[in-house]
């Protein structure tokens, strides 16, 4: 067998040198593919309409990710094929062929630790650091070598080609938009970035095409509205009282109303002397209906259409189920932000002993949102619809159960409803209770 000269070729140390520059080369590219395809697509978007340039570079790129995918294999393939033909011809010069086994060997543990794991474990960590540089550098690639892009298509028609054959297609899929649910779980993760009351109105929005106007409305029998059958002087002082500026004007009962009057429209009429039953009558703006079921982020552009900030929902048959008002939409994004002193602590109040006593026409949703309770919302709206839901009849009063791990007591129950119960919280620690206003 005869031996590989040792006084031709390229010096030791040049080759040495060319195998460092094919390993970092390779780590490039590896380190790249990782940043590039793991980067924030949102918050480069964001940085690319500030005007950064290489991030508009890298959201160009990346709209044909195939191209760019093809482009950064092609050179990490040719640098570590180069690099090993290389390590071939060193181990030729040192040991004969004997060492091209070790050369081998070497090689690709040095590859393995210098330009997979540890680029690419960076990259992950920081994609931003590695993404901008790699992503002006392939951009400018792409414009300067055009039958390197021309290669690069040749390559991806044929990988499309193979994709195809097993029915996978390049162009389907979501890409990079998110449902709901999976932007709400973005929302909720995101930490430090947004403070936590910012999160709560987000996940709020989120949360209104999953709320109806049921969930929310007071209910029919705690409107509080004038009716014209009753005599002017209760009329007087229910105005008088009145903690709300918008009433329901009816006569007899809410089925027939007559619409919605603003307070301040009668002002003039009442310092004159005129007000009357006409006078409110005629001052009332016709009422506006809503059918139950509806989700609150439609009923939300409703109004802004409508121009209206008060609705009465009704049943499939026309009925009066209840009263939804804007601002009981917008709580439900920001939490509360009225309170209605006649009505704070009416629906809860705390027990000496740390229970809660809470009135059984409570709305369960309104309880889990300002007692930081976990009461199930998918059934009956309301304390005492829960209860019975879940005994399947009329309790008396002293009778226990368990509803979610929250242990109930019924402490009042008059006829065919529950007054009022005892409800020991999982957790001793919550904020201080309000309940919603009973108009607008």
């Amino acid at each position: 067998m005869s031996e590989v000269p040792q006084g031709t070729g390229a010096p030791l140390e040049a080759l040495f040198g060319i195998l460092v520059l094919l390993i970092l080369l390779s780590g490039f590219f590896s380190g790249s593919e990782t940043a590039l395809m793991s980067i924030n697509r949102y918050r480069l978007r964001h940085a690319a309409r500030k005007g950064n340039r290489a991030a508009r570079m890298v959201e160009s790129l990346l709209e044909k990710p195939d191209r760019l995918i093809g482009l950064i294999l092609l050179g990490n393939n040719f640098v570590n094929i180069a690099a090993s033909s290389l390590v071939t011809i060193i181990a030729l010069r040192l040991g004969g062929q004997g060492a091209i086994a070790i050369g081998a060997g070497l090689l690709t543990l040095v590859i393995l630790i210098f330009s997979e794991v540890a680029p690419k474990t960076f990259a992950a960590l920081h994609p931003e650091r590695l993404a901008y540089p790699a992503g002006v550098f392939y951009y400018g690639l792409f414009k300067i070598a055009f039958p390197l892009v021309w290669l690069v298509k040749a390559v991806n028609i044929l990988a499309n080609g193979v994709l195809r054959l097993l029915r996978l297609y390049p162009k389907d899929g979501r890409g990079t938009s998110l449902s709901s649910e999976e932007l709400r779980t973005v929302v909720a993760e995101s930490g430090a970035l947004l403070p936590g009351r910012n999160r709560e109105m987000l996940v709020g929005v989120l949360d209104l095409e999953l709320v109806t106007v049921d969930d929310i409305m007071v209910p029919r029998n705690e409107i509080i509205g004038i009716d014209l059958d009753d005599d002017w002087d209760e009329i007087m002082e229910l105005m008088e009282d009145s903690v709300h500026t918008r009433l329901a004007v009816f006569r007899g009962d809410l089925d027939n109303t007559i619409g919605i009057l603003h307070l301040r429209d009668v002002l003039r009429d009442l310092a004159a002397g005129e007000l009357d039953k006409s006078i409110l009558e005629k001052r009332a703006r016709d009422a506006y209906y809503v059918p139950e079921g509806t989700p609150l982020h439609r009923q939300l552009l409703q109004f802004q259409r409508a121009k209206r900030r008060v609705a009465l929902v009704v049943d499939e048959y026309g009925d009066v189920q209840g009263l939804v008002t804007l601002d009981d939409i917008l709580e439900e994004v920001v939490g509360e932000y009225t309170s209605d002193p006649a009505d704070l602590n009416r629906d809860v109040q705390r027990a000496s002993d740390g229970g809660y006593v809470v009135q059984g026409s409570a709305n369960v949703r309104e309880l889990n949102r300002t007692m930081a309770w976990k009461l199930p919302t998918a059934g009956p709206k309301t304390i005492n619809g829960l209860i019975l839901e879940q005994l399947g009849t009329i309790p008396d009063a002293g009778e226990r159960l368990t509803i979610a791990g929250y242990p109930i007591e019924i402490l009042q129950a008059a006829g065919n409803a529950i007054k009022s119960v005892r409800i020991e919280p999982v957790t001793r620690a919550a904020p201080r209770p309000s309940a919603p206003a009973g108009g607008s």
